[in-house]
């Protein structure tokens, strides 16, 4: 971050903790079996937040809840305005026909990327239902598509970014918005 950069928390590490309780008391109202769910990360905090979620509902309830990983890169229509990375493994660990996945990423944007990790997971079959859990939506949507469960709703503008941050991977927790002063973006 350069030094006109401002960081502004939105979600402080106490109030992420509770938001992840909250998010994981609303999929084990809304889902009706948990062991016929599948939850699937999308890179790369989706990852993380994915592991998180797993271990707060087997702490909750006691199911080992299964999940994967998809990386939507190849599947994008717009990898010439986002360019790419370095890509994750997808690992789905089950046959999908039947079950009901929970795709989650961190932060919801345009909808580009839950479109293509939507194309990417049907390239591995079809499953009986899928749910999107996203930690923060920013609004800005370019196509229809909505959270099922969601952390926090934070109007941005488009030159704003969000990031979670988590203690197993950025030594920090909390959800913050990257604001950027005129002069940055000249």
């Amino acid at each position: 971050m350069s030094n006109n950069t401002k960081k502004i928390v939105i979600l402080t590490e106490v109030e992420l903790r509770k938001t992840i309780s909250r998010l994981t008391s609303e999929i084990i109202e809304k889902v009706e079996k948990l062991d016929n769910l599948l939850l699937v990360g999308i890179p790369t905090r989706g990852i993380e937040l994915t592991e998180v979620l797993e271990k707060e509902l087997f702490s909750r309830t006691g199911v080992r809840v299964r999940k994967g990983i998809i990386d939507p890169t190849f599947y994008r229509d717009d990898q010439n305005r986002v360019g790419t990375r370095l890509i994750k493994i997808t690992d789905i660990p089950t046959p999908i026909e039947q079950h009901e996945i929970l795709l989650i990423d961190d932060v919801i944007y345009t909808g580009r990327t839950i479109r293509a990790a939507m194309d990417a997971l049907y390239s591995w079959g079809r499953p009986q239902r899928v749910m999107l859990l996203v930690m923060i939506d920013r609004g800005h949507r370019e196509l229809p598509i909505q959270p099922d469960f969601c952390g926090k709703k934070v109007p941005t503008s488009k030159i704003e970014s969000i990031s979670l941050r988590l203690n197993n991977v950025d030594n920090e927790e909390g959800v913050f918005l990257n604001s950027f002063h005129s002069e940055d973006i000249s």
